[in-house]
């Protein structure tokens, strides 16, 4: 690397600037005090851990995407870590071991080996919560009714929310009897929307009428809301998992009604099918190729750490979040003051700082530049006084 190209960073790799950092932390804080407001306590878990318990149970894409180091005092690997989530759930069965519910939120830097898709950074910054130890749907309700507060707090308008359920792709397949290379098959056909690749699949792979047509039917039961009422239709008879789940949904989308999101559901989107079990969630905006952020359910998070908890929760990438939001914050003026052995003039500017004041002091014989040091007042002294003067 040359003296001229020392400052590259590596693709996917991005850094902050002091306007955005301004807007970014800013947000920051007021996401995670909405958090503290519902009941949150704030974690701070490692960036690296050994693999043994950063990637238990996140299956093979989040190990994938984990950098690995090995630990020169243990000789036993590490991992940076690449989602938040397996930290947190070994905090809630290992460190702290509540009895009941336990929500927990966060916010911190990820890194991931490569970029999730075109363009996206691999440092993000994850901000979300988890909340464990309650199966009821009710749980599930808080945490998207607190995922899209998120979203109107940071200003993100005409957000469009995509709800599934991989239980309903789960409880067709429990009788069918695949091996995990025709389900891994299958699911690849799901997610592209192969209508016809899958109806031919099914064919050769599923001899059970029922079921075929059940199959047959999953690309289909996408849209609004009223696919609920066409998938009581055309899943009747299906496994009592399904139609639960399905149920599931219609109390979801009741109690959101009222929170200005489009809903979209799409009942044979599976994403995370070996690691969730139960509702899935995105958010997206109309122009940005990418969900703001997901969540769902992952019940037996905790089984790697000895004690299995329900669990459900949500991430979001904040970066993400302020490119794509309307939320704005006044830029931070400060009080410039001079170069000055005076003890009254340090007195002074120690007073303006404990008040909460930007106070830049100069440094003898600096070239000065308020612009650059973003400064709009400047102290002076006046009749034998310190003051502030507003710079015009």
């Amino acid at each position: 690397m040359t003296n001229v190209d020392r400052w590259l960073l590596p693709d996917g790799v991005d850094e902050v600037l002091p306007e955005q950092a301004h807007v970014v932390e800013h947000l920051r804080r007021q996401i995670l005090d909405l958090y503290c407001s519902w009941g949150y306590d704030l974690v701070i878990p490692p960036m690296v851990e050994f693999t043994e318990s950063l990637l238990s149970g996140s299956g093979k894409d989040l190990d994938l995407m984990t950098f690995r180091v090995t630990d020169q005092l243990s000789g036993r690997m590490m991992g940076i870590r690449a989602d938040i989530t397996p930290q947190t759930a070994r905090m809630d069965a290992h460190s702290l071991r509540r009895e009941g519910p336990s929500r927990l939120c966060y916010a911190g830097t990820v890194l991931h080996t490569r970029p999730r898709g075109p363009l996206q950074s691999r440092t993000p910054i994850s901000i979300g919560v988890e909340l464990f130890g309650e199966t009821s749907l009710s749980a599930d309700i808080e945490v998207i009714d607190l995922f899209l507060q998120t979203l109107t707090t940071s200003g993100v308008d005409d957000v469009y929310l995509d709800l599934g359920h991989v239980d309903i792709c789960r409880g067709l397949l429990s009788e069918a009897g695949l091996d995990t290379e025709l389900e891994d098959e299958l699911f690849e056909l799901l997610q592209r929307k192969a209508q016809a690749e899958l109806s031919e699949w099914i064919r050769l792979n599923i001899k059970d009428a029922s079921l075929s047509g059940w199959l047959n039917a999953l690309p289909t039961l996408a849209g609004g809301i009223e696919v609920l009422t066409k998938a009581k239709q055309l899943l009747k008879g299906s496994p009592r998992v399904v139609l639960d789940a399905i149920a599931q949904l219609e109390g979801i989308v009741s109690s959101i009604a009222d929170k200005g999101a489009s809903v979209h559901i799409d009942l044979g989107e599976i994403p995370g099918y070996h690691y969730h079990t139960g509702i899935v969630f995105a958010a997206y905006v109309q122009g940005f190729g990418k969900a703001l952020g997901n969540g769902g359910r992952y019940d037996h998070v905790g089984e790697a750490f000895g004690r299995s908890r329900p669990a459900t929760g949500f991430a979001i990438d904040l970066k993400s979040l302020v490119s794509e939001s309307q939320y704005e914050v006044s830029p931070v003026g400060g009080i410039f003051a001079p170069f000055s052995s005076d003890g009254e003039s340090q007195k002074q500017i120690n007073s303006l700082r404990s008040r909460g004041k930007r106070v830049v002091q100069g440094f003898k014989g600096q070239r000065i530049d308020l612009d650059e040091l973003k400064c709009d007042h400047q102290l002076v002294k006046v009749d034998g006084k310190y003051v502030v003067q507003h710079l015009s």
